[in-house]
């Protein structure tokens, strides 16, 4: 039997915190088609597991992708839709890494019917389990908080120029939150030993976007620079 796509945690608290992208296994199947470098797995938010312990410890349900993005990403659009027109992004179904190193011996890989079957068995499962447990704490407590968890490296070049601050905060320009929320988080930020810019380069994923909405409680994405928790 094969791993489920995701882990739930359940709390009991009006948050959930969503990490979509620090699953690391690539099924054999995947695994055959592409280059060793996709088995490295770089691109993987790493350690956000260990990272976002606590939130477990104040009640707060988490929902883990087990699956590496390089099979799909579950915080991109299942349309395929660019979440940044005009910018260097990555795909649903990633054909190179961050840097722009191919994926796949077969630079057509994977097919529109190989994509179609992942989001049904891998896309949806993670969606439809992220958005019933909304709606379970919502029935509970009439709101709740999404906080969409990532890490990356500090420097990228084909996705942004220079160095990213230690602290990137999205709320799709403000959209997916109450304001006050959003300036609470802004305060929290400024008064931490931390670098940080809010709805910069990464103004939050089609998670935050998707799920965001202030009225019933909003979400919003936080990535963090990955060299502070890696080696700081």
């Amino acid at each position: 039997m094969n791993p489920p796509v995701c882990k739930l945690t359940q709390g009991t608290i009006a948050l959930v915190v969503s990490i979509p992208h620090g699953g690391e296994l690539l099924p054999d199947a995947f695994a055959a088609q592409m280059q060793d470098v996709a088995r490295v797995r770089a691109d993987t938010d790493w350690h956000l597991g260990r990272l976002y312990a606590f939130a477990t410890t104040l009640g707060a349900s988490v929902v883990a992708a087990n699956y590496s993005r390089y099979v799909i990403d579950v915080n991109r659009p299942a349309n395929g839709e660019s979440l940044y027109p005009g910018q260097n992004t990555t795909a649903l179904c990633p054909r190179d890494t961050f840097l722009g190193e191919p994926l796949y011996s077969d630079p057509e890989a994977p097919s529109s019917a190989e994509i179609a079957d992942r989001i049904r068995d891998y896309w949806n499962p993670y969606h439809s389990t992220l958005a019933a447990e909304i709606a379970r704490l919502r029935q509970v407590h009439g709101h709740v908080l999404l906080w969409e968890a990532h890490s990356i490296a500090s420097v990228l070049p084909r996705l942004f120029a220079g160095r990213l601050p230690d602290l990137n905060i999205g709320t799709n320009s403000g959209a997916s939150c109450a304001p006050a929320l959003r300036e609470a988080v802004i305060a929290a930020a400024s008064a931490s030993p931390f670098s940080w810019v809010a709805d910069d380069r990464f103004r939050g994923g089609h998670i935050t976007r998707h799920y965001g909405q202030p009225q019933r409680g909003g979400a919003r994405g936080a990535a963090r620079n990955g060299t502070d928790h890696l080696h700081g």
